[in-house]
């Protein structure tokens, strides 16, 4: 089996010839399997919360710590998991990551007590931001310089199309059997894609000056932390939206429960269109692709709250939202560009701020509500973490330009 063709500016690992476009499509397709899984996994449990509650005989929100379980799982993982895993060949990682969210979704369905599901639901988040972070720069590594982001996006559109099919679909099967399928068939996922990663993911060879040191080196340089940042101060205005999208439907424009389910759908379309043109726009400019979005999203967003009580408005704010996942490609291949020889820790570490926003989003739009500013007062929180991300967008490019014309 032929090594991976590698670019100059992603890796340096030797290169015996470039793959076909047919191997590449597989491989992309093997790797999209694992984004789809997990983000399928991730988001299921969220409708299905009052399932497990009932299932351990604890309230609702107690049996919401299973996310930040999970989430929490994600961000000490993915940096953690890099450099421990600095010598191993990307194919053999990829192959350990894949099979402990197997093994781990599948332990969770026979979960016996509450507190050994939190357990294996931090377990099972462990291995996510390191997968996606490395399938990223696989695909990038096996395409040229000037589409790689659209192979970045090509991977991460297994974790849009989760939440536009396999969430839903998890969630309706979960809830009409028992919430323990759900688990058990994301493991099932997650068991086909360890078989497609070991048939079409071609065998890598570590480089010579790998090390936990060296990725180590990501967080101590200047761009890596304010790409970093972007995404964990300037996204979480998505998720300060999204995390109440429920009460802002029923409670602020009027709308039965049934259409809580549409707008979810709505926001899965806008992730995966947002994904698509993303990817494209940043082969053609990452920073301008970023910038742009960070833009248009504290336009959205502040729609948002001054519409919400409109239904048609609504719809058409939640699409765009979620169309502000444009950025999560380029901010995948920005990090691989200033990571140096430190690429495994940085890309994984995206998965991991993005967590961070999640938290973040989501704690100042319940906290705006508490206030007493109502549901739709989340859009205007989300505009301004956007207008603080800009800030922190602006510092990068100043940096840039400095070293530019050092």
């Amino acid at each position: 089996m032929s090594q991976i063709a590698v670019d100059d500016s992603i890796d340096s690992s030797p290169v015996s010839e470039a793959p076909s476009p047919m191997a590449v499509a597989l491989v992309q397709l093997a790797l999209a399997c694992g984004g789809f899984g997990i983000g399928t996994g991730e988001f299921a449990i969220m409708g299905l919360l009052p399932n497990v509650a009932d299932t351990f005989s604890v309230t609702t929100p107690q049996a919401g710590y299973v996310i930040s379980a999970y989430a929490l799982g994600v961000v000490i993982g993915a940096p953690v998991i890099a450099v421990l895993a600095a010598k191993m060949a990307r194919r053999s990682l990829l192959l350990l990551l894949m099979g402990i969210f197997a093994v781990g979704n599948i332990l969770s369905a026979l979960a016996p007590t509450f507190e050994s599901f939190i357990a294996l639901r931090f377990i099972t988040g462990l291995p996510h931001g390191a997968y996606f972070g490395v399938a990223a720069i696989v695909a990038a590594s096996m395409v040229p310089v000037h589409k790689r982001a659209r192979a970045v996006g090509r991977v991460m559109l297994g974790l849009t199309i989760a939440t536009l099919l396999g969430t839903p679909l998890a969630t309706v099967f979960g809830q009409s059997l028992d919430w323990r399928v759900a688990f058990t068939s994301v493991g099932v996922i997650g068991l086909v894609t360890v078989a497609l990663i070991w048939y079409y993911v071609p065998r890598d060879q570590v480089d010579d000056g790998a090390s936990f040191l060296r990725e180590l080196g990501a967080f101590r340089r200047p761009q890596v932390l304010l790409t970093l940042g972007i995404a964990a101060v300037g996204y979480g205005g998505m998720f300060a939206m999204f995390s109440y999208i429920a009460g802002t439907t029923m409670k602020v424009a009027m709308l039965p429960e049934s259409m809580v389910a549409v707008m979810m759908v709505l926001f899965g379309l806008g992730m995966n269109a947002g994904n698509i043109v993303g990817s494209w726009l940043a082969d053609k400019s990452i920073m301008g692709t970023i910038g742009g979005s960070l833009v248009f999203n504290i336009v959205v967003l502040t729609l948002f709250s001054l519409t919400a009580s409109s239904p048609f408005m609504l719809a058409l704010c939640v699409f765009l939202v979620g169309c502000g996942f444009a950025a999560g490609p380029a901010l995948q291949t920005r990090l691989m560009d200033v990571a140096a020889d430190a690429q495994t820790l940085a890309a994984a570490s995206n998965h991991s701020a993005f967590n961070i926003a999640n938290a973040l989003g989501a704690w100042l739009g319940g906290l705006v509500i508490a206030w007493g500013y109502g549901f739709a007062a989340t859009g205007y929180v989300g505009a301004f973490l956007s207008f603080l991300g800009m800030f922190v967008f602006a510092a990068s490019l100043r940096l840039e330009r400095r070293n530019g014309s050092a």
